[in-house]
């Protein structure tokens, strides 16, 4: 397959891919009759463990070098995730939409959009990821649930009342990290702390941050991360962001690659959780007055 099908196949973005292709040797292209680089479909099985030990926390430089053989026995030895969401599993694989809408919406309802966003919704996707990682959700049903998501936190926000005199912040994230849901569940939550959010989505060019922020007069720009991204690859961005950006802007960064930088750069603030976040908002100034 292409590296495109393979990214879509397994979640994980191509630029990230390329980038363990050169670094750690995989994945493996191979030339097809034509020429062109293509990749064997045996090795979404051995991405599918590298995703699943990521998810537990390892590094991409632990994973990626292991050989196939002993990939597997490391996804055998892992503890079990402990994951409580065999209903929402069920519902997944049953393909009962409406059912699975209702699921989500009771949640919410029961525990407040607060812990929903902090608690219920990140041990639903660890399930719901883990549950791929194992061959045992597909990734048309990985993306269902992960849209269904989507829709509930945006209606769910649209009933928040508008906040203009918090502190302004501006949500995005780099051009080769397409995952958005974290970046969601971060929005939610800085909208329930009286934020003024502006959101521009995935893979917003360093320069169009940079304009975007002066535009909006941000006060913050938050970036998310997802474990599929090199932390490499992170550490430049976000440097390079820091040196463009006005000294008084913010840079706050968060999700799974974020977290495993050892030393961020200077003017970066790295969040391991939500909790943490909301922390660092309360006590900041309010935005200023148009």
């Amino acid at each position: 397959m292409s590296i495109a099908a393979l990214a879509q196949e397994t979640g994980i973005a191509k630029d990230t891919l390329r980038v363990w292709e050169r670094r750690y040797g995989f994945p493996q292209p191979v030339r097809n009759v034509r020429g062109q680089r293509m990749y064997p479909a045996q090795q979404v099985v051995r991405l599918r463990h590298v995703r699943r030990l990521l998810d537990q926390g390892l590094r991409p430089g632990q994973v990626l070098t292991l050989s196939a053989e002993d990939l597997a026995r490391a996804v055998e030895r892992q503890p079990p995730s402990g994951e409580p969401e065999p209903a929402v599993i069920e519902l997944l694989k049953r393909h009962d939409d409406n059912a699975l809408r209702q699921e989500l919406r009771a949640r919410l309802l029961r525990d407040g959009l607060r812990q929903f966003v902090t608690r219920a919704a990140p041990a639903m996707l660890a399930a719901v990821g883990n549950g791929w990682a194992r061959g045992e959700v597909e990734v048309f049903e990985e993306h269902h649930f992960s849209t269904q998501l989507d829709t509930l936190l945006r209606e769910a926000m649209m009933q928040l009342p508008a906040a203009n005199s918090g502190p302004r912040v501006l949500l995005t994230t780099l051009p080769g990290e397409p995952h958005t849901l974290g970046l969601l569940l971060t929005l939610a939550l800085l909208r329930l702390e009286g934020a003024a959010c502006i959101w521009l989505g995935a893979q917003t060019p360093e320069s169009q941050i940079v304009a975007g922020a002066s535009a909006f007069r941000a006060q913050v720009v938050a970036l998310s991360f997802s474990e599929y991204v090199d932390p490499g690859a992170v550490r430049r961005g976000v440097s390079q962001l820091r040196l463009r950006l006005p000294p008084d802007i913010e840079l706050w960064c968060g999700g799974r690659s974020a977290a495993r930088l050892k030393r961020p750069p200077a003017g970066v603030a790295i969040f391991s959780d939500l909790d943490q976040l909301a922390q660092r908002l309360q006590g900041r100034p309010a935005a200023k007055a148009d």
